[in-house]
């Protein structure tokens, strides 16, 4: 990963490289909008459910050249493999379980959040009805994600 030292640690010098699992095109089109209004350094991936996702993660068929994603935003309801199950299947995968996840979904269920964090997400975001916030909350996870936290090192295909 290519780092440049800041005041507030380390930089990313490159974009974030997100994997975005979403079957609403309305909302693919919101998280593209706030990241291009915002100018965001992205190398953007969107797959519209989860067997999609994982045929990506896996770099199978289509996606035999997919980058490594440095973060997975993944709605939970979704056809065939919903994110309940890709998630399971990230963390239970030793070179997949290092991606940071987040869950961003509509669901509020006590529930849904619960088994999202026993299921080890690194978050939890409920998508925002307001269009304003919800820009705002995409750009903060791009953000946080690509300048604040430190990503894993040593994920193939970032050098």
């Amino acid at each position: 990963m290519n780092t440049v030292a800041g005041a507030t640690g380390t930089v990313r010098a490159s974009s974030l490289r997100l994997l975005v699992v979403e079957d609403d095109p309305a909302d693919v089109a919101l998280i593209e909008n706030a990241i291009a209004a915002q100018n965001l350094p992205t190398d953007l991936h969107v797959v519209s459910d989860g067997e999609e996702a994982m045929a990506f993660l896996h770099r199978r068929g289509v996606h035999a050249d997919a980058p490594r994603p440095d973060l997975i935003m993944l709605d939970l309801n979704m056809p065939r493999v919903d994110g309940r199950e890709v998630l399971t299947a990230v963390k239970a995968d030793n070179q997949l379980k290092p991606i940071p996840v987040v869950v961003f979904t509509t669901s509020t269920v006590d529930v849904d959040v619960l088994a999202s964090y026993s299921a080890h997400a690194n978050a939890y975001v409920t998508k925002p009805l307001d269009l304003h916030t919800f820009e705002r909350v995409v750009s903060d996870i791009h953000r946080f994600y690509s300048t604040i936290a430190s990503l894993p090192p040593g994920l193939p295909d970032r050098e």
